[in-house]
This record gives C-alpha cells, sequence and structure tokens, in this order.
C-alpha cells in the first residue's frame, strides 16, 4: 500500500500516529520533495509548523530504520515561480500529481487539498483535524492555580509567575530547577499541537521565530532565536471575570454608552485592568441588545459566544474594519489601539457611526487622548472620541468627557484670541481639566489651574515673545508675562535702541504682531531683583563626569528655559534636555567658569 503525505498531515503528526495504531500495512510512504522544501522554508523562517513537520519526517524515518515502513522521498522541488504562487495550490497541484503518478492514496488534513483531489479522480483519505471538547492541559497549564496570571519561561532559568490580584500582583520563583531549551521545545511543540486539534484554540500567528497561540482562556507567546537571543514562553491569563457593576461610576457609564454610540478609550499602564474592563462592557452591550464584534489581533478577549472576535484580515486590520463595516455592529471592541493605522482605523469606523470602545497604553488619562491628537484631524477628535476611562491597579480613577466649543483659551482675554478649543473636562464634577488648541504652529495641550502663580498659557507666550525677538536681537533674551496684555523683555543694554527704531517703529511693530504691549530693560534690571547675593530659586546639583559637566534640574524641568547663576553673578542661559539636565563639555569656558564657582563654594541655582 503507497501513500502520499501532504504538509498539513506531516505538521499535524497524524501519519506516525495511524501507523502506530497498525491502520496500515505493508505501507510505503512516499515523502513529496515539494513538501519538504515548504516545511524546510517554514523552518528556515523560524515557523514552529514548519518544525513540526521535520520532526514528523524524522519519526517517519525512525520507523523505516525499524523496519516498519518503507520510506521513499520523491517528486520534483518545486521552482522559484511555484513557490511564490504556494497560497494558490501550486504546491498543493505538485503533490497531487505525484499521488497519481505513483497510484497512491493522498493522506491530507486540508479540507480544500482533499476536495480538489477527489474532483480530479485521485485516491483521497482526508483526517479531519481532532476536536478535543473537554478542558486540555498542556504542559504549562501545570503552572497555573487560581491566583496565577502569567507564567514566564526561559531557557536557563527558573520559571516564574506573577501572582495576586489586579493591583496586587508579584514576581514568584514557581521551580527551583532551570528550564532546560529542550523542555521549553517539547511544550511548545505540545501547546501547537492542541491548539489545532482543540475547539477551544488557534494558531494567531507563526513566523520569524515568533508564535502566539489562543488557547481555551489563555495567550501564549514564544520566542525562538533569531527572533530572540533564547528560547521563552510566556502564558498571559485573566486571572477574574468582572461585570460592569463591579466598578466604581458604573451606573453613569451605563447610562454614557445606551443613550448613543459612543467613542471611548479605556487607558491605563500593563496590568492595570483595561482588558477586563473591556470584556465586562461587551457583555453588558451584548445584554442590553446592541450587536457587539471585538477587532483584535491576537484575539484574547475572554467574551460569551454571541459575541464574534475577529483578527486582522490577510494581516491587515483596515481589512477587518471594512468587513465590520458591512457587518454594522452597534459597537465594537478595539483591543488594542497602539499604531498610527490603528488610530486612523478607529476613527474612520467612528466617523462611519460604529460605537467603538479602544484598548489602549497611557501612563496618564490625558495621555490617551495625546495619542490621538496628530494622528486624527484637531477639530475631529471629540467625533472620534467622547470619553476617556483611565484605569490604575484594576480601578476606574478618572473618566474625562472630550467637547468641543469656540472660545478664548483659559489665560488668554483678547476677543480676538477666540479659537476652536477642545475641552477635557471631569466626567463626575464637570470642571474643565485641560484644553486643546492651536497656538501658531503649535497644538497646545493646557491644563487649566486657575490657582497656579503663572498661567499656562503666559508661560507659552514667554516663548512666542522670545522667538519674535531671535529676528532683532543677538544676544541673550530674557522674556517675562507680567500681565494678560504685558511682557517684560530683558536684552543687551547696547542693542536696546536698534529694536525700538527711529520714532518706536520697530518696536511698535512687534507689539502690532504679538498682540501685546513690550517694555524693554536692559539684563542689568533684571540683575537688581536678585536679593541677599542670591538668586531667588532652586540650587541644583552639578556633576563633573568625564568629559562632561552635568547640571541636574530634575525632570520636572525637562525643555523649560532657564537661566543660570553662582551668586549674583549670570552665568548662561539654556533649555534643559528631556531627562532634566544640561551637559556641557569639559572644556568649554563656561564648563570651566562652572567649575571654578564651585570650588569657591558657591551655589549654582537656576530661574526661569
Amino acid at each position: 500500500m503507497k501513500i502520499v503525505p501532504d504538509t498539513s498531515v506531516l505538521i499535524d503528526g497524524r501519519v506516525t500516529s495511524k501507523i502506530e495504531e497498525n491502520e496500515f500495512e505493508e505501507l510505503e510512504v512516499l515523502i513529496p520533495e515539494a513538501a519538504m522544501s515548504e516545511l524546510e522554508s517554514q523552518a528556515n523562517r523560524g515557523q514552529e509548523t514548519g518544525l513540526n513537520g521535520l520532526e514528523e519526517v524524522q519519526s517517519l524515518k525512525k520507523l523505516r530504520d525499524e523496519g516498519k515502513i518503507r520510506l521513499e522521498f520523491k517528486g520534483k522541488r518545486p521552482n522559484l515561480e511555484e513557490i511564490k504562487l504556494s497560497k494558490g495550490g501550486e504546491i498543493d497541484s505538485i503533490i497531487r500529481d505525484l499521488a497519481i503518478e505513483e497510484d497512491a492514496i493522498l493522506l491530507t488534513s486540508d479540507i480544500v487539498q482533499s476536495e480538489v483531489a477527489r474532483a480530479k479522480g485521485v485516491n483521497v483519505e482526508y483526517l479531519e483535524p481532532e476536536k478535543e471538547e473537554k478542558k486540555i492541559k498542556v504542559g504549562i497549564t501545570d503552572y497555573f492555580d487560581e491566583k496565577v496570571m502569567s507564567v514566564h519561561l526561559r531557557d536557563g532559568l527558573k520559571p516564574k509567575a506573577k501572582v495576586g490580584v489586579p493591583g496586587d500582583m508579584k514576581m514568584k520563583t514557581i521551580r527551583d530547577e532551570v528550564s532546560s531549551e529542550s523542555e521549553l521545545s517539547s511544550i511548545a511543540h505540545d501547546i501547537i499541537e492542541r491548539a489545532k486539534r482543540s475547539s477551544d484554540g488557534f494558531v494567531e500567528f507563526d513566523k520569524g521565530g515568533a508564535t502566539v497561540v489562543q488557547l481555551q482562556d489563555m495567550r501564549i507567546s514564544i520566542a525562538r532565536p533569531p527572533f530572540s537571543d533564547g528560547f521563552e514562553i510566556t502564558a498571559v491569563r485573566p486571572v477574574t471575570k468582572v461585570s460592569l457593576d463591579d466598578y466604581r461610576l458604573s451606573e453613569e457609564l451605563k447610562d454614557r454608552i445606551s443613550e448613543k454610540q459612543r467613542g471611548v478609550l479605556l487607558a491605563g499602564s500593563p496590568g492595570a485592568g483595561k482588558s477586563t474592563l473591556a470584556q465586562a462592557v461587551a457583555e453588558y452591550l451584548n445584554r442590553e441588545g446592541f450587536i457587539v464584534k471585538t477587532m483584535e489581533k491576537p484575539r484574547d478577549l475572554q467574551v460569551g459566544d454571541e459575541i464574534t472576535q475577529y483578527t486582522s484580515l490577510d494581516d491587515s486590520l483596515e481589512d477587518t474594519a471594512d468587513l465590520l463595516l458591512l457587518v454594522r455592529p452597534d459597537y465594537t471592541i478595539f483591543d488594542e489601539v497602539r499604531k498610527t493605522s490603528h488610530f486612523q482605523v478607529f476613527a474612520d469606523m467612528r466617523l462611519a457611526g460604529v460605537g467603538m470602545i479602544g484598548v489602549t497604553h497611557a501612563n496618564r488619562a490625558i495621555d490617551a487622548l495625546q495619542r490621538l491628537i496628530g494622528r486624527v484631524e484637531l477639530g475631529m477628535v471629540p467625533q472620534v472620541v467622547d470619553t476617556i476611562v483611565f484605569l490604575e491597579e484594576a480601578k476606574i480613577q478618572k473618566v474625562y468627557d472630550i467637547s468641543f466649543t469656540v472660545k478664548v483659551p483659559s489665560g488668554m482675554t483678547e476677543e480676538d484670541l477666540a479659537r476652536p478649543v477642545i475641552e477635557v473636562r471631569d466626567f463626575e464634577t464637570g470642571e474643565t481639566e485641560y484644553e486643546v488648541y492651536t497656538y501658531g504652529e503649535q497644538v497646545v495641550v493646557m491644563p487649566v489651574e486657575e490657582k497656579e502663580e503663572k498661567k499656562p498659557v503666559w508661560k507659552l507666550a514667554e516663548k512666542e515673545v522670545k522667538k519674535e525677538f531671535n529676528k532683532y536681537v543677538r544676544g541673550r533674551i530674557d522674556a517675562e508675562i507680567t500681565s494678560d496684555d504685558l511682557a517684560t523683555v530683558y536684552i543687551p543694554e547696547n542693542e536696546i535702541a536698534q529694536v525700538v527704531g527711529k520714532g518706536g517703529e520697530n518696536i511698535s511693530m512687534i507689539e502690532r504682531d504679538l498682540g501685546i504691549n513690550i517694555d524693554i530693560q536692559p539684563h542689568s534690571e533684571k540683575e537688581k531683583k536678585v536679593k541677599n547675593n542670591e538668586v531667588e530659586g532652586p540650587s541644583i546639583d552639578v556633576r563633573v563626569q568625564n568629559d562632561q559637566v552635568v547640571l541636574d534640574t530634575g525632570k520636572q524641568m525637562a525643555s523649560e528655559t532657564i537661566d543660570l547663576y553662582a551668586g549674583r553673578e549670570y552665568l548662561f542661559t539654556a533649555t534643559v534636555g528631556q531627562d532634566g539636565t544640561i551637559k556641557i563639555k569639559k572644556g568649554t569656558n563656561i564648563a570651566k567658569k562652572i567649575i571654578e564657582k564651585i570650588n569657591k563654594g558657591k551655589d549654582i541655582k537656576m530661574a526661569k
């Protein structure tokens, strides 16, 4: 008896299992070179399917060595053009031709291959993929109990797990013996095989040394070289399933998303409970009679069977969105919105009238909105997202209501400064916490704090004033907004006459362009404000490191422009880096001066 196994049954490992069950007698197995080529290509790309298939071939070779079967490799290897057309069935066609030539039974678990072969008169045995309805135990599940959220296995390291409840998770070592590469390879193989055969599992993707599997309620990521520098398996599952009633503000949120289709972002840091809340919202909307779908890559939300879960179509979430627009759901749960293309898909569906619940990473509630700015036209933002729900330690900490108006931004007084403004209001109190608007060419996200000593908009105006004066002044420029319609600008004394101009024509033109009155003063006037030989500002830490002098102002000063003083003596003006430091080359004059002042016991202080 001759059989020709195709790629699908070699990957499944079904040939050796049927031989060992004595289902074939005096068997000759003809392995197509085309199938070997496909398996080799998959293995070279780091795909687990290719490695599984090659392991099955090795098992068949062992059966041949034991005298249980005859084994040959036959047929032609596909050429480059046939490989390119493999998705269209060219490789399958070569394998069918071999079965016809050898008058052999084609063994396959690919339903399309089976039907095409039967239509062409090929003798086919179709092995239907096995289904296991009962709960499946894979090696990795032995590490789980009701308090384990995730398991982390890495070759050469002891297995670890995140244990606890949302908001109180700790990483613990769960076995003293280190994991070996062969052990992890065996576990990975078992996971993939069971996912393929289970009605409760599927392989999300498998390429380049990375495999993602969904099995029961677990999302399992498998990484191996060359994608990673070692063999690693990470399994994550929800440790609890909650309803929307378990959250603070549940009734208000229910009313909000039930009254009409909304654009909602569920935001928080990793592990904050965003997906758990998304599941609760999905189940609530489904119970209320809304048609709910999900869009996930990978699919790992734990929702009821009435909610269909979609992933990327041909590796494109844009194509998935096109399909969903034909399905016309009331709400789509998008887990998770991360890339620019994701936000654009979210916006397109929202503007088409679909209610959208997006899950996104953010360290603060306002950061979720800022991730949208620049990816969606500013004026469309409130139509795309009108609600932000921020979670921390599995609890709702903040809800924002996003609305649109035309007004003078807080801190501005001139009527001609009115512009479109996005107001970010606290959902509970109704108070505006942030305003988003354009100022010049910038998009500004400005906190609204009435009690702040210096209005936020003044700080922005000071930068604009300095930018304008840079056109006329070569030396150092300091600007201070002292009221809504007055700025004091300090410049070198020898440049004041030139800036003022004949009859004040230059300064009048600057005032007209800026829309504010300007009082020009020499730097010496600003220095008179220094009291008791000290600047009224905090001291900063100064370190000499290798070839640099590092002035540490603190991260809260990142991107601010500040003046540096030693005692009452002005040193220089600089813009603070993103890490809160100012770095100066050691050999420069200013670096030497700073070191000299420190050696004389002077504190280096800053003033804005």
